[in-house]
């Protein structure tokens, strides 16, 4: 048995229960892991509310796909991993199916990769969805590269943080956007080449005249909604919009005919397509360490609180005032 969050029915956080349940045996291809800290991500505020791309199959249901902790039984048929072993969980599988917030997780061993040397738990629970999110739409499908300028909105997430990250690494330029002036200088202080704050000036005028004119050549959008009209028009020639997220929680039109028709690549992304594809994680986590270890890379991580206070965890990301990763840990 292990002390493991589960939910019993659709709701705000309240609905969250620390319950003991029965961990099991892992089978072929699964791993057992010892869970010591867990990365919050909004997609399980989403399913726990249940308005996230897959519904709650069943319930009791569980939560949770980004973990860091130490492996304690290896499954049949796995190779590549032992006991004592370091390792991060990466959100590569259904919560219908696996789930993390808990003290021990049978876990599918393609959606784990060795924890590198020098990272603890809270950082490895923090790095891995913010940094695949980032690299796989923006150099693994877009190709970004020295010299293009990608507009990230949201920009104090993990993910935009990352992001910002990741275009310094590359050579690229980053411009951030955010609702208010709360957060400008912080997004300035992690690298942002120019912030624009939404509510008080004009994202397409700025994005022009930060681009002399040209526009971006990525737009990195977590919002969606209404709002993909403008950040459509700041779009380079041949450049790309991509919508990883839906933060507005508005039906997202699409922008191509009410701009005129113009030649615009507009695209969902979810790190599930790097994730759940063996080769593509591979080059990923050898790009993600490299990160790390060059310095190049360092995940920001906003708040730190207990498994027993995994409600008041969610309440705070549902505020939306953190710059960075919310984790959770666990004491053994």
């Amino acid at each position: 048995m292990a002390r493991t969050v589960r939910f019993h029915e659709h709701g705000g956080p309240e609905v969250l229960r620390l319950e003991d349940a029965e961990v099991g045996t892992p089978g072929p291809g699964e791993l057992l892991i010892r869970v010591d800290a867990i990365g919050l991500n909004r997609a399980e505020v989403l399913f726990r509310s249940g308005v996230y791309i897959e519904p709650v199959r069943e319930f009791p249901a569980r939560l949770g796909s980004e973990a860091a902790g130490v492996v304690e039984v290896v499954g049949p048929d796995v190779t590549g991993f032992e006991p004592g072993q370091a390792v991060s969980v990466v959100p590569a599988f259904s919560m219908n199916d696996y789930g993390v917030y808990a003290e021990h997780a049978i876990v599918p061993a393609a959606a784990v990769v060795h924890r590198p040397e020098g990272l603890d738990a809270v950082a490895g629970a923090a790095v891995w969805m913010p940094y695949l999110t980032a690299y796989g739409a923006l150099v693994d499908v877009g190709g970004m590269r020295a010299g293009d300028t990608v507009v990230i909105t949201a920009a104090s997430s993990s993910v935009g943080l990352a992001a910002i990250q990741l275009a310094h690494r590359v050579g690229a330029v980053p411009i951030a956007t955010t609702r208010t002036q709360a957060k400008r200088d912080a997004l300035l202080k992690a690298g942002a080449a120019a912030v624009i704050v939404t509510e008080e000036e004009d994202v397409v005028g700025r994005v022009r005249e930060l681009t002399g004119g040209r526009g971006a050549e990525f737009v990195f959008d977590a919002v969606a909604g209404r709002g993909v009209l403008d950040l459509a028009k700041v779009v380079a020639p041949g450049g790309t919009l991509f919508l990883y997220g839906a933060l507005s929680g508005e039906p997202t039109p699409y922008p191509g005919f009410e701009l005129g028709m113009p030649a615009l690549n507009m695209r969902t992304y979810t790190l599930h397509e790097i994730t759940r594809d063996g080769e593509r994680l591979r080059r990923a986590e050898a790009f993600v360490a490299s990160g790390l270890r060059s310095g190049a890379f360092t995940p920001v991580v906003d708040r730190v609180f207990g498994l027993a206070e995994i409600a008041e965890a969610h309440r705070y990301m549902e505020a939306g005032n953190q710059l960075g990763k919310i984790v959770v840990t666990v004491d053994h």
